[in-house]
């Protein structure tokens, strides 16, 4: 599989048109940004915000570029002009005027004493930093437009690269032409040497990159795989690889060594137009068509699948019990079956023939239920992708589970039902009826004989599966029900609700025997600890509560907002589930290990800790609360699930895509591993680093 998106961390935005050029300082603290929008934008490194706008261009900027000391940025634009600006200051320097046409590039020499510009007007001239005067004009490009122009290393030479399809080497000394390279068949994008000064890399509309012995002046490689023109190339620090981008939209690696393309990185959604490495090489900065800068890190976040065959936004993801599958469900008639050792698609399951909204695997792990608008809930073998049962008579199906067994599946449907299938045979075998809106969470008591309803009527129902039909009406709700769990023995249930209350409910007898207030906001969901001793909700006030069931009392009241100087739209916080043995609680921002205590008072203490979880927010993958990946705008979850014990996260997203990111703990430094927080008393949980990069 070709390594693709090997990872985009930062995407700047706040050019308002294409931006045509991207290039880092020496210091590699800061990048320059040229855009059609007249304005050249710098950009911090190290925290991705805008910290200065150059303007005065009075037409499109086509490139920018910095001084070898950082202190000066230099300008070319179609206005015919080259400026030069103050990085500290912001302010225009210089103004050279004496092209006649177009200014397609500029360029500092190494030792920062001469800037060379390239122009429509068949011409690049040289200007004097110290005079701002005109030093040199180098003729002779056959009457074309020259798009680009660079110094060697050592300051001797000059290449130029016109539209003419011809590479041309300059004496810098004498203004003399001292190499044609020819081999291209279409018109020159861009020219570089590499850092020792021995090879120059090419560029053009043919497709193609192309390298050349700078000593003889012939060609020695030839880099293709692009599918349109590329429209720059630049060389690693270390001269190892090329980054090449294009108007295909991709920017990609290349082995010098081998001529072999190494990686692709995707994201951007138009024509990229320029990409350079940062001076570590750690970096790349890439300029688009689509009005972003995108930063991409060259050596971690390996992204071990991108699965594109869905064609419109993912809505729902999930894997298989033992986690070797997942299956997706987008926008349409399908759901797909992903294969998450090698990121290959397993299967097509077609049959639907309106959206389907929901899929499940059975608790073995050989069937799947998918649920849809077409008023059925279809059964899948996973083994061969086939259709194996219809269950039909209702409208839209919300959703369907499966009973602690397996035998039977149990489905939501729009007309406030709630349907009990066979599944051996197909048939239905119950209509639970009674719900006078819609319901929002079903489950079966864990030994199957029972099923609860939460439903926007402001109830929970217990319905006898044996039987059919309801035998218990929670009330007491003052809003809608969220959801609803039953403890283990089935004795008892707990619903969350908008009223901003937990409330625990006796199954035998359908009375409410507690109501758990403290919540400021309305309740998203609640669950219990396997041995029923312990409650946990959470709601959209930003905290967790834990509950004494015994005592009915609060314990722990956790604090789960991020700090403010994190701007950042953030979920309600939501509790997946306790662990088995009681020590953990898997929330949607973490996994809290829990150590309680008892008092001789009868009190209870709990200490909270967070283990090492991949987690999700709205726009980072999360480690112990610590930002650890940042998605950009079109890898951002539509919806998304985490295999904790295999560290594996799915990501369904709104262009289309299944991603899945796969977490080395290993790799990780020391500081991602140790706690955010360990404290008796009431505590915050807090985003501890304000920063979009994980790691050095």
């Amino acid at each position: 599989m070709v390594d693709v998106w090997s990872s985009l961390i930062q995407t700047l935005e706040g050019h308002t048109w294409y931006v045509n050029s991207a290039m880092f300082s020496l210091d590699g603290k800061l990048v320059a940004s040229a855009s059609s929008d007249k304005t050249v934008r710098l950009w911090d490194t190290s925290t991705g915000k805008q910290c200065g706008v150059l303007e005065g261009h009075t037409s499109g900027i086509s490139s920018a570029v910095f001084s070898p000391d950082g202190k000066l940025v230099a300008s070319a634009s179609s206005d015919t002009t080259v400026r030069l600006w103050d990085v500290s200051t912001g302010k225009q320097c210089g103004v050279w005027e004496g092209h006649t046409n177009s200014v397609m590039s500029a360029v500092f020499s190494p030792d920062g004493k001469l800037v060379a510009s390239a122009s429509r007007d068949t011409t690049v001239r040289l200007w004097d930093i110290s005079t701002g005067k005109e030093y040199r004009v180098f003729k002779g490009q056959n009457s074309c437009t020259v798009n680009s122009a660079v110094f060697s290393p050592d300051g001797k030479l000059l290449a130029s690269a016109s539209i003419d399809r011809i590479v041309r080497l300059w004496d810098i000394s004498t203004g003399k032409q001292c190499a044609v390279l020819e081999g291209h068949i279409n018109y020159l994008t861009s020219v570089v040497f590499s850092p020792d000064g021995k090879l120059v890399a090419s560029s053009s509309d043919d497709k193609t990159i192309r390298l050349w012995d700078a000593s003889i002046g012939k060609q020695c490689g030839v880099l293709e795989g692009h599918t349109n023109g590329v429209t720059s190339a630049a060389f690693s620090p270390d001269g190892k690889l090329i980054v090449s981008a294009s108007w295909d939209n991709t920017v990609r690696f290349w082995d010098i060594s081998t001529g072999n393309q190494c990686g692709v990185l995707q994201g951007h959604t138009d024509l990229v137009n320029s990409a350079v490495f940062s001076p570590d090489g750690k970096l790349v900065a890439s300029a688009s068509s689509d009005k972003t800068v995108r930063l991409w890190d060259t050596s971690i976040g390996k992204q071990c699948g991108l699965l594109e065959d869905h064609t419109r936004e993912v809505n729902f993801a999930v894997f298989s019990p033992d986690g070797r599958l997942v299956a997706s469900v987008s926008s349409g008639e399908m759901v797909r079956l992903w294969d998450t050792s090698t990121g290959k698609q397993y299967g097509l399951l077609e049959g639907h023939t309106d959206d389907v909204n929901s899929a499940l695997f059975s608790p073995d792990g050989r069937l799947v239920a998918s649920a849809s608008r077409d008023g059925t809930v279809r059964l899948w073998d996973t083994s061969t992708g086939k259709q194996c049962a219809v269950l039909e008579g209702t409208v839209g199906v919300q959703s369907a589970m499966f009973s602690p067994d397996g035998k039977l599946v149990a489905s939501v449907s729009w007309d406030c039902t709630v349907r009990l299938w066979d599944i051996s045979t197909g048939k239905q075998c119950a209509v639970l009826e009674g719900h006078t809106r819609g319901i929002k969470s079903i489950v079966f008591s864990a030994d199957g004989q029972l099923v609860a309803s939460a439903s926007k009527d402001n109830t929970v129902r217990l319905w006898d599966i044996s039987i059919g039909k309801q035998c218990g009406l929670l009330e007491g709700h003052t809003k809608e029900v969220n959801s609803v769990v039953f403890a283990l023995d089935g004795k008892l249930v707990v619903s969350a609700s908008d009223d901003k209350t937990v409330r625990l409910w006796d199954t035998s007898t359908g009375k409410q025997c507690a109501v758990l207030e403290g919540h400021t906001r309305l309740v998203t969901s609640a669950v219990l600890s396997r041995d029923g001793k312990l409650v946990a909700s959470a709601s959209e006030d930003d905290t967790i509560r834990l509950w004494d069931t015994t005592t009915k009392t609060t314990i722990e009241i956790i604090e789960t907002h991020p700090p403010t100087e994190i701007i950042e739209t953030h979920p309600p916080i939501d509790i997946i589930r306790f662990s088995n043995d009681g020590t953990h609680l898997h929330t949607s921002r973490g996994v809290l290990q829990l150590k309680s205590s008892l008092h001789s008072d009868g009190s209870r203490e709990l200490a909270h800790t967070l283990t090492h979880s991949p987690y999700i927010t709205d726009q980072w993958v999360t480690c112990n609360m610590k930002k650890l990946l940042w998605l950009p705008v079109d890898y951002r979850p539509f919806c998304s699930a985490v295999n904790d014990t295999a560290n594996l996260i799915v990501i369904g997203t709104a262009s289309d895509r299944v991603i899945f990111i796969s977490i080395d703990f290993t790799a990780l430094p020391a500081a991602y591993l140790q706690p955010s927080v360990n404290i008796t008393s009431k505590t915050f949980l807090r985003y501890k680093f304000p920063c979009w990069l994980l790691m050095n």
